[in-house]
């Protein structure tokens, strides 16, 4: 399923509900064109409100869609927050739990200058790059709602966001990867993966991006 204009999901939701209403897991998933997995960890997350009707299916508030539609109009079209050293983050993008798990036990003992920060699919990484800077994103490929790959072209069709330093760790072999036109000055890393090779590849993109912020 494609993401849908910005413009038309706002006019389907005005069309269609009153700020007051609700709208079925479906209804959002098609609205913002992701899976009903991402519409779901966004309702665990808080990102989206909503409640359960007796037979267990979820209503989420149209109000709270909106708000969501407006912040992905903010970060795909507006500046990134400004630098902050003491705030930025490294977002490593995967939907496994386990894998992400495995980065949280190890990325914190590198001790980076930055904050560890997480997100589940593409759409959620570009809701969080609209809230913190982010120096550097570790991203799977393969993902629910929007993937790797729209991910990478999204970020590099945007002004504010084409030279942040990337790096891949997928489970995708490099024929697909190439087939799918990921950009190739990005490192790709394959799962399992190995964290001191993963280490030394993010420590070398920062230290180049600080070499040219300097220039």
């Amino acid at each position: 399923m494609g993401t849908m204009d910005i413009i038309d999901s706002t006019d389907l939701l005005s069309r269609t509900y009153k700020a007051e209403d609700y709208c079925s897991t479906d209804e959002a998933a098609k609205v913002l064109g992701v899976s009903l997995r991402t519409i779901r960890l966004w309702v665990e997350s808080g990102a989206l409100q909503a409640w359960k009707t007796p037979g267990g299916h979820r209503r989420i508030t149209v109000r709270s869609l909106q708000k969501l539609v407006e912040e992905r109009e903010r970060v795909n079209r507006g500046s990134p927050p400004a630098p902050n050293p003491a705030t930025d983050t490294l977002l490593v993008v995967d939907d496994d739990a386990d894998m992400l798990r495995l980065y949280e036990l190890h990325i914190p003992e590198w001790k980076l200058p930055l904050a560890l920060e997480f997100a589940h699919d593409g759409f959620d990484a570009l809701l969080k790059l609209g809230e913190r800077r982010t120096a550097l994103l570790v991203t799977d490929l393969n993902m629910p709602g929007m993937d790797g790959f729209r991910m990478v072209r999204t970020l590099r069709a945007n002004p504010h966001y084409r030279d942040l330093p990337i790096v891949v760790v997928t489970g995708m072999d490099r024929s697909s990867i190439e087939a799918l036109g990921l950009p190739r000055d990005i490192p790709v890393f394959q799962k399992p993966l190995a964290f001191a090779e993963l280490r030394l590849a993010i420590e070398q993109r920062l230290a180049a991006a600080a070499g040219a912020a300097t220039k």
